[in-house]
Parts: C-alpha cells; sequence; structure tokens
C-alpha cells in the first residue's frame, strides 16, 4: 500500500546484544542482513505497521517511537526490565479500554507496547 511505513531501524553500539534482547522479547526473526557492507541484522515481525502524529503538549516535544502489539502491558514492561531494558512509562490505561508503556532497550532506545482491550 502506498505510503504505509514498512520499515524501521534500531540503533546500538552492540548489534549481538541488541538483537538477542528483541529476538527474546518479542519472537521476532532475526538474519544476517545479505547485504554485508551495512552491518545490519534484518527483523521480521510478522505484521502491518500504522501510525499517527501526535501532540503531547509537554516534553518530549521531538521524539521518535515506535509501538509493538503486546497481550499484556506490565508484563511486556515488566520483561524489558528482566532482559536489560528500563521501564519508562505506563502502563498507562486509555479511555477506550487500551493501554500503553514505553521502555528504553539496553542500548537506550525508547520502545512503546501496547495492548488492546480483551
Amino acid at each position: 500500500m502506498t505510503n504505509s511505513i514498512c520499515h524501521f531501524e534500531i540503533g546500538c553500539r552492540d548489534r549481538a546484544k541488541t538483537a538477542d534482547f528483541y529476538s527474546k522479547m518479542f519472537q521476532w526473526t532475526l538474519q544476517p542482513d545479505p547485504n554485508a557492507a551495512r552491518n545490519a541484522t534484518q527483523i521480521r515481525t510478522g505484521g502491518d505497521v500504522g501510525g499517527h502524529i501526535n501532540s503531547l503538549g509537554h516534553e518530549p516535544h521531538n521524539y521518535t517511537i515506535f509501538y509493538i502489539m503486546v497481550d499484556d502491558v506490565e508484563a511486556a514492561l515488566a520483561k524489558a526490565a528482566s532482559l536489560g531494558g528500563k521501564k519508562l512509562v505506563g502502563p498507562v490505561p486509555l479511555p477506550n479500554g487500551t493501554s500503553f508503556g514505553w521502555f528504553a532497550d539496553p542500548e537506550g532506545n525508547m520502545i512503546g507496547v501496547y495492548a488492546e482491550n480483551k
């Protein structure tokens, strides 16, 4: 589909450590990039991506984040912390019954997790 998000990147210093974290966190399939000159690891999540433009009205005003759909935000935040990440925000319940949270991976990248109401 035109104009849909089809790629994301996670910057880090230690690619092996970061790949191990995300493989265990979300059971993503990771494989070496066939273009070895890029020094990258390909990530296959098995899903599609959507997004929105948001004005928080407070810091941080400028940020980039992606969200991963999970069954339980609180459990995902705890799992991230157990793998060397750090809980930053949440879980935050939303009026529609959904919730979200933010964590930092071991390299300090901020990631969001989101759960729909059951």
